[in-house]
């Protein structure tokens, strides 16, 4: 195909290897050249990864939208097999040159959560439209840096809060806001993601590295589609979390897929060398909206913390109940004196291609100057206020009022 077929070529740049493809000439023949003009050039920093690699396939499943430039990954074998995939013009260790690199126009940021706030700095100083993984930084401060810089710059953002696109979710928010529920007055979450018992350390399990561990990384989804849900943020919560596995065997810097399968396939050993996580793994947090709401979020990556028990997420109303299934993909509400009834069992079809689907929509959608619920940098910061607030509880054992944003 027209990828496959170009010439791919080695050269010494500034001491680093990097990989080079001959110029394009022309679009892939089925792709119209109108369209062609308006792609995004897309550069991936982190584009080996767990996350990386499967946003890059669908990113060149999106020849209409994007064609990818340029890719930055630590491991030299995998980034010279991603360029052969993608097509790239160029790999790279150092992130600088991807950013700066004339093709790209778009860079998607998809490092180690301590690592974001330079680099997305770097992308709005030179005018590059961003998608940022959440947590968006390590902290507010930098959250709050980064959205106020975007804004101004007049630059699109996006962060992946995939959970806004899962049907079942959709449905609930129209059933919510709809009134069938009455007037909310709480709520319970709860958000387990299972991981194996003897799966290895990763930079996930190093506080340093990890904006706040389970609080930050599967909370940011979670409080997400609550404030997406009921239209509010919250305003104070209070927090216990701790680490609850046992040390885990430590073969140094391997990333979550290499860690997830090897955990499926060892069991632990004594004479294996561990290292104790430091980012927290499991949180229970209290937490209360300004219109009165009050509720619970349980959060965990503990292995003995499984799912599918109960309901996912509650909301209770004084008209009714309403409890999201995830895993069955039901609806289930209760009035008050009946027996529960499912209201709905909705299809899970999958995220399919999510950036064809949402990404650059909303991209396009912001470009133009449209409003539109995808979330973006602005979004990243309410959660980071949040995911703050929490950890910050967690270390006091008290309350915490979120930062007041500038935005």
């Amino acid at each position: 195909d027209w990828v496959s077929a170009r010439q791919v070529e080695f050269d010494r740049h500034a001491g680093h290897d990097r990989l080079r493809a001959s110029t394009l000439t022309a679009p892939p023949p089925d792709l119209p050249m109108e369209d062609y003009e308006m792609q995004f050039g897309v550069g991936v920093i982190g584009a080996t990864g767990f996350i990386g690699a499967p946003y890059r396939s669908e990113i060149r499943e999106s020849k209409n939208d994007a064609r990818i430039v340029a890719l930055c990954a630590r491991r030299r074998d995998r980034l010279e097999a991603a360029a052969r995939e993608d097509g790239a013009e160029l790999i790279t260790h150092e992130w600088r040159e991807v950013i700066e690199h004339p093709d790209v126009n778009l860079v998607v940021v998809a490092t180690p959560d301590a690592l974001h706030h330079e680099e997305v700095m770097a992308c709005i100083e030179a005018r590059k439209h961003l998608f940022c993984e959440k947590p968006v930084a390590a902290n507010t401060e930098q959250a709050q840096e980064m959205a106020t810089a975007c804004r101004s710059a007049g630059l699109a953002s996006y962060v992946p809060f995939w959970t806004r696109y899962v049907d079942v979710f959709v449905q609930a928010k129209e059933v919510v806001r709809s009134g069938a529920l009455g007037q909310i007055r709480a709520v319970i979450y709860r958000w387990h993601n299972p991981r194996p018992a003897s799966m290895p350390f990763t930079w996930r399990d190093d506080a340093e590295l990890s904006s706040a561990g389970s609080i930050a990384d599967v909370g940011s989804h979670a409080y997400d589609t609550m404030r997406w849900i009921l239209g509010e943020e919250a305003t104070r919560v209070l927090a216990h979390a701790d680490v609850i596995t046992p040390a885990k065997p430590d073969l140094g810097a391997i990333d979550l897929a290499e860690a997830i399968e090897w955990g499926q396939g060892h069991a632990a050993s004594e004479s294996e060398k561990t290292r104790k996580g430091t980012a927290f793994d499991f949180a229970d947090i209290a937490f209360v909206f300004p219109s009165g709401i009050v509720g619970s979020l349980v959060l965990s990556h503990a292995p003995v913390l499984r799912k599918g028990l109960a309901p996912e997420l509650e909301f209770h109303g004084t008209e009714a109940s309403l409890a999201i299934d995830r895993i069955r993909s039901t609806l289930t509400i209760v009035r008050p004196d009946q027996d529960p009834e499912v209201l709905a069992k909705v299809p899970d079809p999958g995220f399919g291609n999510r950036f064809g689907k949402h990404v650059f929509p909303a991209l396009r959608a912001q470009l133009a100057g449209e409003t539109t619920e995808h979330p973006d940098l602005e979004d990243g910061l309410r959660v980071q206020m949040f995911t703050d607030a929490a950890a910050r509880s967690a270390r006091s054992g008290s309350w915490v009022r979120l930062a007041e944003s500038t935005t």
